[in-house]
Formats: C-alpha cells, structure tokens, sequence
C-alpha cells in the first residue's frame, strides 16, 4: 500500500512540474523592478512597493502619516473623485505599512488595468499634500489607529512592537503605529517631504501585479511614470544595517473590558544577516501549534503539551522575517499569568528541544509544512507582496526569473544539519522578553528557562 502511495504521489508532482505554471519574474523597466502573476483569475491587483516603511522615516510616525495621505487629492483628481472613479470601475484600493514598506494597491476587474496603473501613478507623481486633508482627514485617521493599538485595546500587537525595538532597536525597531501627539513633532511639511524623498527615486519602487499579463504591466508603468526621477543618493531609502541585541520590559495594562485579559507574553529570539535563512521556515512550520485537521490537536510538540497539560492559554508562533534580519518567537495568551507562565514554559522547552535537529519523518513533516505553508501564502496577492515585494526591490541585473518557484526551491535546499546549526544559534542568544497585562502576575523570563 505504501509503495502504491509513493507511485501515486510521484505521478501527482510529475503533472504538476510538467504542467504550464506562470511564475513572477522581474524585469527592470527603466530603472523600476516590475513583476507579475498571471493565473488567468477575474480580478487583477496591481501594487506599487515603496522603500517608506517605519525603518526609513525621518521622524518618529511620519509613515504612518503619509500611508493614512494615500489616495488624497492630486493634478487630476480630488479624494472624492478618486473614490467616485474607483466605484464606478467596481476597483477596490487600499494602502498599508509595514516596518520596509509602503504599499499601495489597487484591486479590479480584469481589463481595467490602465485606469488604475494611472490612479496609482499619480499619487507618486502629483499628490498635492494639502494641508486641510492633513488636518482634516490625516490626523483624525492616525489618531484612531493610534487608540485602537493600545497595550489595554490590542495586547499582542503592543507586544511585537515593543519587541521590535528590544531586538533591533532603530531602524526595523521603529514601530509602525505613530506615537501619542505625534503631530508636536510631525508637520505637515514633515510628511510632504519625506514622500518627495521616496517618491522621486525610481530605487524606491517596485510593482507587482497579479491577474495581469507581465508585458501590458511594463508597458503601462512606463508611460505612466515617465516622469519620475532616476536615482539620485539624496532621495534614495536608507537605514543602518540590523543588529540584534534583546531585552526584557514589562507594560501594564488593563484589559479593553475591565477584567479578565488576555494576559500576553511575547518570547522572541532574532537574528541579523541577510537574508534570514530558510531553516526558520522550517522551524516555524513545525513548531506552529496549527492542527492540520480541524477540532483536533494536530501533533506539534508544543500542541500536544498544551493539550495534555489542560492550560487555559494559546501559543502562537510568530515568524516575522526581513530583508537583513529576522524575529522568531512564541506570542503567549491566557486568562492569568499562571496560565501564561505554564504555555510559555512549554513553548521554551519545545524550541529547545528541537534546537539539536530533526531526523526522519519529523523532518519531512517540517519540511513539507513549510513549503505548503510558502506555496499558499504565495497564491494570493497578499502574499506575494508579503514574501516577494522585498526580493523585487533588491533584485539585480535586467533579469532575475521565476522568483515564486525560487521561494519553494530554497526550502528543499534546507538539510537537517544546517536546520541544526540554525536553531542552536537561534536559543543561544539573547531572548526578547515582553509581558503586557497585570505585570504582577506575569512571569520574567528567568521564570520560563531564559
């Protein structure tokens, strides 16, 4: 029977490498790094990748303003006009942050491509920076974010922020929410300018398509940013390189209903270097409590610790990788910190368990986890902004191909000795320690066997 598995299984993937696959390849077009998936959907997404993210601000919360001016006023359009055009196309657009990137996205019916390359293209080109918008639309937007992020609103998000900057401290440390008051420091001047800076450097950008030929793709990003400057030192993105160095810090917070939680530690463990490697992949995959079969407890040691043990918390793990560093840890979550004290002590124990390698079907089960886990992340434009958007903008030479099926090719070339030394590496050093809720209750690190 098993032999028959193995002959069906090998007849499976046969088909699927002989079948005709469109991978995104990158192509520089006049100096912008362009790449696209074409599977021949409906809709189509077309995305302008910019080098704005917190790791390049000049100030404290001024890209998280200038995601919050997208889609304002520019040459052609007023905001409502855009919003009006946008409708009527049925397109959806949409911007976000992250600590290396700006993204703007439009979403839309296949065929309407050159209308939205152009809505795009004009927020880089003409944007007019008002000043009423900022303080009418710019402000209150930021500020409601702002609120809703709290250490007593979201815990677990407070606690990958702040450990961000226990691990990195400037540069991928700097948090992607813009602080309290930001606006004593932060003009309106201060966001125009930091957008000319990044707008104007062709360096800065990439663009990703999906649901659109990679041919018209180029053709229309080149007649419409004809006009966007070259390369020029003073307007390019820059941030020191990453270094990684740790820490421990404790935020009291109460809970958004008064009482009750959730409790939250984040137990983190970085590294410096680029790129992050494939074996954390790895080790994400099989360490995530995630079952593969719904209502069951799947067979991830920390799942089977925490089901046998019978604590009332969950275990999240959290992979967060970047384009010269990379944060791996354990978000913790229970209804009092004995709970949390208990979770966090079995994912520490896991991680170290496994910090001396896998063998046998264990390291197929990581291995095959993590290529699933790429390959589905990979298949929606979400994903290949998340997972490729930084490859593009670094990609090098008039050429680089098939970045998609690069991806999955990288994590095949993990074996279990360099899954080892990884992993060995990865505990021996300094821990991110950060715990947000009753601090009297929740554990320190040296509490878990840090």
């Amino acid at each position: 029977m098993l032999a028959a598995r193995a002959s069906t299984r090998r007849t499976v993937t046969q088909r699927v490498n002989s079948a005709a696959r469109s991978f995104a390849t990158v192509v520089d077009s006049a100096g912008i790094k362009v790449a696209s998936v074409d599977n021949n959907q409906p809709t189509s997404s077309v995305t302008f990748l910019l080098k704005a993210g917190s790791r390049y601000e000049t100030k404290p919360g001024v890209a998280h303003a200038l995601k919050n001016f997208s889609f304002k006023s520019t040459a052609n359009r007023s905001a409502l006009g855009t919003v009006r055009e946008s409708e009527i196309y049925g397109g959806v657009l949409s911007a976000s942050l992250s600590r290396e990137h700006l993204a703007l996205t439009a979403e839309f019916l296949r065929g309407d491509e050159q209308y939205f390359v152009d809505v795009l293209s004009s927020i880089l080109l003409t944007t007019r920076f008002a000043r009423h918008e900022y303080n009418e639309y710019v402000l209150p937007t930021t500020h409601g974010e702002i609120s809703s992020s709290t250490p007593s609103a979201n815990p677990s998000f407070q606690a990958i922020e702040i450990a961000h900057a226990l691990a990195f401290h400037n540069g991928l440390g700097s948090s992607i929410i813009a602080p309290p008051h930001f606006e004593h420091h932060v003009s309106h001047e201060d966001v125009r300018d930091f957008a000319k800076s990044i707008f104007g450097n062709r360096e800065n950008l990439a663009v990703l398509g999906t649901g659109i030929d990679q041919g018209k793709l180029v053709g229309l990003v080149e007649k419409a940013l004809s006009g966007l400057g070259g390369s020029a030192p003073a307007s390019s993105s820059s941030s020191t390189s990453s270094k990684y160095f740790g820490g421990e810090t404790r935020v009291q917070a109460d809970s958004a209903h008064g009482h009750g939680g959730p409790q939250t530690v984040f137990i983190g463990f970085g590294t410096a270097g680029s790129p992050p490697p494939a074996s954390l992949s790895v080790l994400s995959s099989y360490l995530s409590p995630t079952p593969s079969l719904k209502w069951t407890s799947g067979t991830s040691p920390i799942a089977s610790a925490l089901a046998s043990s019978g604590v009332p918390a969950s275990v999240k793990v959290v992979y967060l990788p970047y384009s010269d560093a990379a944060l791996f840890g354990f978000l913790v979550q229970g209804a009092n910190g004995e709970a949390v004290a208990k979770a966090g002590k079995i994912a520490v124990d896991a991680l170290k368990s496994v910090s001396s390698g896998l063998k046998g079907d264990e390291w197929k089960k990581a291995v095959a986890k993590a290529k699933f886990a790429a390959a589905s992340t990979l298949e929606g434009r979400e994903g290949l902004v998340q997972i490729l958007g930084g490859k593009v903008l670094a990609a090098s030479g008039p050429s680089t191909a098939a970045a998609v099926e690069e991806t999955i090719k990288a994590l095949d070339r993990v074996d279990e000795s360099a899954f080892a030394k990884t992993t060995s590496e990865l505990v021996k050093a300094k821990p991110v320690f950060v715990a947000v809720g009753d601090v009297a209750s929740l554990p320190y690190a040296d509490a878990l066997g840090l």
